[in-house]
C-alpha cells in the first residue's frame, strides 16, 4: 500500500479524473474504483476523501446532486464546465511532476548531466 503522506497531494488529481471518465460518481463508488485501478495500492479513507470533494464544490469545480437509493440519499459528485477544464490542467501538472520524479528515481550513481 502507498502511504497517505504521497497519496495527499495527488488526491484532487485522482478524484478530477475519476470523475471525468467516469462520469457522475458517489463517495463509496470513487474509493472502490480507486482500489480497483490501483490493484489495493491506494486506499482512499473517508476521512480524506469528502473534505477534498467539499473543498471542490465550494471551489465550483464539482456539483452535487442526491438520488434516494433503497430509502437512502446518495450523493453523486460531476465536474462543472470549470472542473472539465481544472482536470486537463493538473493531469498536465501531475504528468510533468511524474516525469520529474522518475528522472530522480532512475537516477544512476555517479553520473551527471550537463
Amino acid at each position: 500500500m502507498i502511504s497517505t503522506d504521497l497519496i495527499k497531494g495527488s488526491l484532487k488529481i485522482i478524484v478530477l479524473k475519476l470523475l471525468k471518465e467516469e462520469g457522475p460518481m458517489h463517495g463509496y463508488a470513487i474509493t472502490r474504483k480507486v482500489e480497483e485501478l490501483t490493484d489495493g495500492k491506494i486506499k482512499l479513507t473517508y476521512g480524506a476523501l469528502y473534505p477534498i470533494l467539499h473543498k471542490l464544490e465550494s471551489e465550483k469545480i464539482l456539483v452535487i446532486a442526491s438520488e434516494n437509493y433503497n430509502n437512502r440519499m446518495r450523493i453523486y459528485y460531476s465536474l462543472t464546465p470549470k472542473g472539465h477544464s481544472t482536470v486537463i490542467e493538473k493531469i498536465g501538472e501531475l504528468n510533468d511532476f511524474i516525469e520529474a520524479l522518475r528522472r530522480i528515481v532512475d537516477m544512476k550513481p555517479g553520473l551527471h548531466h550537463a
